[in-house]
């Protein structure tokens, strides 16, 4: 009985520290977003210590959290829900059932959780994508890619790309009674990450160029050059998302080799010969004064680390890599960042660089805003600030689409 009693004391230790970490003053509901910033940092020391005694993978302990929100595809008197494949990967759709005389739009959403967690099956992007096609009597269709660890880089980018292509089909648009005029990719965090690569490899492929209307990209991590910008450093402890669980979930991407987490850590992850990629993230010449704050820019160092990453030179990775001519490219866009979140600058420069080579882009920056808002629209994790972004997404896409 006595172990039961000292693991309980230990937890609630643990659990009082985590929710007593200090909050950014103007956030909302905060005794809310100390519950959720206590439990996810709770999950992460608990993880850890799963996986430092055998029991289970880091990752695995969140995905198997994030498991029980898992729903079934439930049409209601408004949308028809059905799980299929499109070129083999499964696919969540949302069909409104009244009959229209237009074409409808379509958007094609895809779900964060930094490459390893989450499904557009979880409860709160099947209420997004639900209330999307409702709101906007539109087709919308949600992505089931491949997850790291187990699939590497590039495959859930290679998985959208594919779903699009199979989309973008005349046969399928008329299947579904889309316009193949107004077709939108959205994604958040991650997600909008795979949006934004999906959306530059498209443009670039002259069989596809020009029939993605828009693209919209919800708090996106956009770049792996520096781990360092201001953000990462301002809200290194969160909340919500802290920058040693952003990369050592994010770089399973990548390798499951723990050097390369403590190298971008420390921000000496870059290789040799890939200084004149520094340009395109260089948050000194592209950051607003207001978020440069007293920080200091210093390059990332070069060399490091022994093992190759070649990814890291990827533009499908960090769609920031893309040069001013391909960006120029781009369709209408917009991007909603938060204050209080470690990509907020990713977000703030492919604003700027965009705006830069005159690509149209629509830029809100939630002041109260923290990463994941849009995951927490249900109960216990019910907060404002998520029904706000989710209104503020939808009436883009309602002017814009």
């Amino acid at each position: 009985m006595w172990y039961k009693t000292l693991c309980f004391g230990f937890f609630g230790i643990l659990f009082a520290y985590c929710i007593y970490l200090p909050l950014p003053e103007n956030v909302e509901e905060p005794w809310k977003v100390r519950f959720i910033d206590g439990v996810i940092k709770m999950t992460s020391l608990v993880a850890t210590l799963f996986e430092e005694i055998g029991l289970m993978k880091y990752d695995d302990v969140f995905l198997t959290s994030t498991s029980v929100f898992l729903t079934k595809p439930v049409s209601d008197e408004n949308i028809t829900v059905i799980d299929t494949n499109f070129s083999d990967i499964p696919v969540r759709l949302y069909l409104p059932k009244k009959k229209s005389e237009i074409l409808r739009p379509a958007i094609i959403y895809l779900h964060g959780g930094a490459f390893v967690l989450g499904s557009c099956k979880i409860q709160p992007y099947d209420d997004l994508n639900r209330w999307t096609a409702n709101k906007l009597d539109a087709v919308v269709v949600g992505i089931e890619y491949r997850l790291a660890p187990q699939y590497k880089f590039p495959a859930a980018l290679e998985d959208c790309v594919l779903v699009v292509k199979f989309f973008l089909q005349d046969k399928i648009l008329e299947k579904y009674g889309v316009d193949p005029a107004r077709i939108c990719i959205s994604g958040d965090s991650s997600g909008a990450t795979l949006a934004a690569a999906a959306t530059q490899l498209l443009q670039s492929n002259s069989e596809y160029k020009d029939k993605i209307k828009a693209q919209a990209l919800l708090y996106p991590g956009l770049q792996y050059i520096d781990s360092l910008m201001p953000s990462y450093q301002d809200y290194e402890y969160g909340p919500i998302l802290s920058r040693k669980m952003t990369f050592k979930l994010a770089m399973l991407y990548l390798s499951e080799d723990t050097a390369l987490k403590e190298a971008i850590l420390r921000n000496e992850h870059m290789p040799e010969g890939s200084r004149h990629l520094f340009k395109f993230v260089n948050w000194s010449d592209f950051l607003p004064d207001k978020y440069k704050k007293n920080h200091i820019y210093t390059e990332p160092v070069l060399g490091k680390l022994k093992a190759s990453y070649p990814a890291l030179l990827d533009s499908r990775l960090s769609p920031l890599l893309d040069s001013d001519s391909q960006l120029q490219s781009l369709p209408l866009t917009y991007i909603l960042t938060c204050e209080h979140d470690i990509v907020r600058d990713d977000g703030f420069i492919y604003v700027a660089r965009l705006r830069n080579v005159g690509v149209q882009v629509t830029h809100d920056h939630i002041e109260d805003g923290i990463h994941g808002a849009l995951t927490f629209t249900i109960a216990p994790t019910y907060l404002h600030l998520g029904l706000r972004i989710r209104d503020k997404y939808i009436n883009w896409l309602e002017k814009n689409l």
